[in-house]
């Protein structure tokens, strides 16, 4: 008897918790930092070099479970803002949305342990720019961008219910840019997007 209940319990253990089923949803708050890679190129036939800051902001992400495997993610958040340096000296501050969509495979549905790779598009606008230092007095204009995207990540199931996630993102951002209507060229912000959150299945 002692044997049947300490196997039970085994197996219990190392099953982990209930896994995802066709049609569950699982929803994560929690926060990202956005890292811009470090260059991020020039502007004006080469004579600017732009460098553009990162930030930390409350992100959202809701996926659709086709199967135990296979999800279906949206990734929103609230505005991120950036510091942009041309040549070393603050040009402006600007803010920008990415939402994301991707598709994602979950390796161990139902383990301790579920990491989860994904392949995505994300679309990124740019709003609220305030130019300033050799920039005051002009119009910054930074255009929408449109690239794909890869998620890679690990869940930690508590129960049934709940979950800890952590995740790391990439993203193609590149946005045109022109000053007074003229393009002067594209600035190359491709960032990383480094995050926690608590997520809970329903």
């Amino acid at each position: 008897m002692k044997r049947t209940l300490l196997a039970t319990a085994l197996l219990a253990l190392a099953a982990g918790a209930h896994a995802e089923q066709a049609g569950d949803w699982v929803f994560k708050v929690g926060a990202h930092a956005v890292d811009p890679k470090s260059n991020n190129g020039t502007l004006a036939g080469g004579t600017l070099k732009a460098d553009v800051g990162g930030d930390v902001k409350p992100t959202f992400q809701l996926e659709y479970f086709f199967s135990p495997n296979l999800g279906l993610e949206v990734l929103a958040s609230l505005p991120f803002q950036h510091e942009i340096k041309l040549n070393g000296a603050k040009a402006a501050d600007a803010k920008h949305l990415p939402p994301t969509v991707s598709v994602q495979w979950h390796f161990n549905p139902g383990g301790k342990v579920n990491p989860f790779v994904g392949l995505g598009l994300n679309y990124t606008t740019f709003f609220s720019v305030k130019e300033k230092g050799p920039l005051a007095g002009t119009n910054l204009d930074l255009g929408s961008s449109w690239g794909p995207a890869l998620h890679a990540g690990l869940d930690f199931p508590i129960n049934d219910a709940w979950l800890v996630s952590v995740d790391a993102r990439w993203m193609s951002i590149d946005t045109k840019v022109k000053v007074n209507g003229d393009r002067v060229g594209t600035v190359h912000i491709d960032p990383m997007a480094y995050g926690v959150a608590v997520g809970y299945r329903f």
